[in-house]
């Protein structure tokens, strides 16, 4: 490894770690300030003042702020997160039992984005200034601008209330056992169990709420590598090979995909980390049991352990996919690290 490269990578997880710990603060002080007495919420509504008083000293709060928080960081360290007021179990088991799901709609999500988004992107390049260029250029706004709450709805109206083909809400019926997990993903561990019943009505319920968080990657996908593919079909090698006879396909799929796939690369890696925390608009609307319905569900009841930690899990999501996006270009654009 040269030293640019070292530099560059030593670089970026050094920033990657301040904004960690960044995070860690910004959560601490959002715990601070938040306006119920997270004692009176462990102690119970009729609870006396003594015991409101005890539940204060058995969690800490009776403590300096500057004490408080170096135990905060130190139960981090050691993966504890708090213990959940509305549910009596531990954060992080709370956060175990809740992120599969949302990680099997992110993936699934991601999946319809990429797969959908990078064709369009290419078609919409080929055919420049035509009618299907401006279809996927409005349908690519749309998705940007529409707000994710909204599309869920419209979603819900159409196809499950109005003509009845998709559940509106959960992840599988209360008649169906989910299978038992391998993986932790529902429709994967259906799959490796041969529960082919329990895959497709799992799919079923997966496929809108995946629609809609795929949306807006898919939009971005879309715009950025239609904007890499129209300049890059204008380059000199382009119609180099296009006077040497290259076909079309091999053209565009081989040369000037695999050149405009970088941008597009970031640009995913940026909507993944994106994209968990969409899940919560997603996930309320959908009522999908994920990390995203756990945080909404525990920041009405009061309870600000669990959004405090997965508001650190998504953070901590977002820094990753960053820094993988910056590692991939300090290693092919070496531009990068010569600056």
């Amino acid at each position: 490894m040269d030293r640019g490269l070292t530099l560059y990578l030593a670089r970026r997880i050094g920033l990657a770690g301040l904004m960690l710990f960044g995070l860690i603060c910004l959560t601490f002080v959002i715990s601070n300030v938040a306006p119920s007495d997270p004692a009176a919420l462990a102690a119970g509504p009729d609870a006396g003042r003594s015991q409101i008083e005890q539940a204060r000293r058995e969690y800490g709060l009776d403590k300096p702020l500057p004490e408080q928080f170096l135990r905060y960081v130190g139960d981090l360290a050691q993966g504890e997160f708090g213990r959940s007021i509305a549910t009596g179990r531990s954060v992080g088991t709370d956060l175990l039992r809740y992120l599969p799901a949302t990680l099997e709609l992110c993936i699934l999500a991601m999946l319809i984005g990429v797969l959908v988004g990078v064709p369009l992107g290419v078609l919409s390049a080929v055919l420049k200034d035509g009618p299907i260029d401006h279809v996927t250029r409005i349908f690519a706004v749309s998705g940007i601008a529409m707000p994710p709450f909204w599309f869920g709805l419209l979603l819900q109206l159409a196809f499950a209330t109005g003509l009845g083909w998709l559940p509106t809400s959960g992840r599988l019926s209360v008649m169906t056992l989910p299978p038992d997990p391998i993986t932790g993903l529902m429709l994967v561990d259906a799959v490796l169990r041969g529960q082919w019943d329990v895959f497709r009505e799992g799919l079923s319920y997966i496929i809108l709420p995946a629609i809609v968080l795929s949306f807006p990657c898919l939009a971005s996908i879309l715009r950025v590598n239609r904007g890499e593919m129209v300049e890059t079909l204008r380059a000199d090698y382009i119609t180099a090979a296009r006077a040497h006879g290259v076909t079309p396909w091999r053209m565009i799929c081989v040369h000037a995909l695999r050149n405009a796939m970088l941008p597009t690369l970031a640009i995913i890696g940026l909507r993944w980390g994106w994209m968990m925390s969409s899940t919560v608009l997603v996930e309320t609307v959908f009522d999908w049991p994920g990390i995203g319905l756990y945080a909404v569900s525990s920041a009405i009841a009061g309870d600000f352990k669990p959004v405090m930690g997965v508001t650190l899990i998504v953070g901590l999501n977002f820094m990753i996919a960053s820094l993988i996006v910056d590692l991939l270009y300090g290693v092919l654009d070496p531009r990068l690290r010569e600056g």
